[in-house]
């Protein structure tokens, strides 16, 4: 009986050797799996990006106070123009003479008038308020208006009056061109 047990006890011992064998080869594996680019460890690895997560919020939130900065600065910027090409005068050739409308986000902004005649140009500018102009605005000065504040935001609105015989002013560039 002594003999079968020591036999058990060599055939136990034999086989705790192979599995801390194979438990120190698992282990070599998963150090060499779980080691970083550098020869780091997991955790260290870890700790590094935390890191590198905790330094992106503090950017997130600093790039979210600067945005809103922006945002509110760009509501003052001018986003919505209206251009109308007209000629008031029959003896002028061409459309030279506009009303630009130049408004922000909020409405607020000016219209320039240029009117062109043979021997001088006038230039007239009206103040908008909230979409309100200071002044009486001229049909050509309301129509630029029109088209800033139309949903046309970011582009040009380009406008072109139609005399009194139904061409529009390119037309009759053309028409007197001989074209």
């Amino acid at each position: 009986m002594i003999v079968a047990l020591a036999l058990l006890l060599a055939l136990a011992l034999a086989a705790v050797l192979l599995l801390t064998r194979r438990i120190s080869r698992l282990e070599g594996r998963l150090a060499d799996l779980t080691r970083g680019e550098d020869g780091e460890s997991l955790e260290a690895v870890l700790a590094r990006h935390l890191e590198h997560v905790v330094g992106l919020g503090a950017d997130v939130r600093e790039l979210s106070s600067r945005t809103a900065r922006l945002e509110a600065d760009g509501r003052h910027a001018v986003t919505r123009v209206g251009l109308v090409r007209f000629n008031p005068f029959e003896d002028t050739g061409g459309d030279q003479s506009f009303a630009l409308a130049l408004l922000d986000a909020d409405q607020d902004g000016i219209v320039i008038s240029s009117l062109h005649a043979r021997g001088i140009t006038r230039i007239y500018a009206k103040s908008i308020s909230r979409g309100r102009p200071e002044a009486t605005l001229s049909s050509e000065e309301a129509e630029a208006v029109a088209m800033a504040r139309s949903d046309s935001l970011g582009r040009t609105g380009l406008g072109t009056r139609v005399d009194a015989g139904g061409r529009a002013g390119r037309d009759r560039a053309v028409e007197r061109a001989g074209t």
